[in-house]
Parts: C-alpha cells; structure tokens; sequence
C-alpha cells in the first residue's frame, strides 16, 4: 500500500491536489481502529491497487474507483498522523 501510495503522488498527486483532493480524502484511517474501519477510510486506503487517475470525485484504479462523495462519509485523519500517535503499538 506504501508504494503504491507513493506511485500515486509522484504520478497524479499533483493532479489530485488541483482538483481539491485533501490528504484526509485520500489518506485517512479511522481515529481510534486505523484500517479496520473503512468507512472512515480515504480512497488509497481500502486497496493495494495502482491508480491510473485522479478525477474530481473519483481516484480511479485498475478495476475500481474511490469515490469522494459517498453518502454519509466521515473521513479519518490521514494515516501519519494516526501512526505518529503510536495508537495500536
């Protein structure tokens, strides 16, 4: 997921950022279970998937998309803040 979320930034981060993309949007875990919840989960953050692109309400990848607004998100803090906590450990 790491790498793949790396590839992303290098490839369409700056694409994503234009269009308004937030880190929480993309990045974010749940505040207190981290992945185990992905209702609170960015679109990079509920797959090991490569993106082929990023469009204003959709992080595209191979077989699937992530969508920005799904009813009833609530996203999460992006995932280096909720590790910086040292929750889990």
């Amino acid at each position: 997921m790491r790498a793949n979320a790396l590839a992303f930034l290098d490839k369409h981060g700056a694409e994503a950022h234009r269009l308004g993309w937030t880190a929480e949007q993309l990045f974010g875990v749940h505040p207190e279970h981290g992945f185990l919840r992905v209702e609170y989960a960015g679109a990079l953050m509920v797959n090991d998937s490569k993106v082929i692109g990023a469009e204003p309400d959709r992080i595209v990848f191979d077989r699937f998309s992530g969508y920005r607004t799904k009813p009833g998100q609530t996203w999460g803090p992006p995932v280096w803040e909720f590790a910086s906590r040292g929750v889990g450990r």
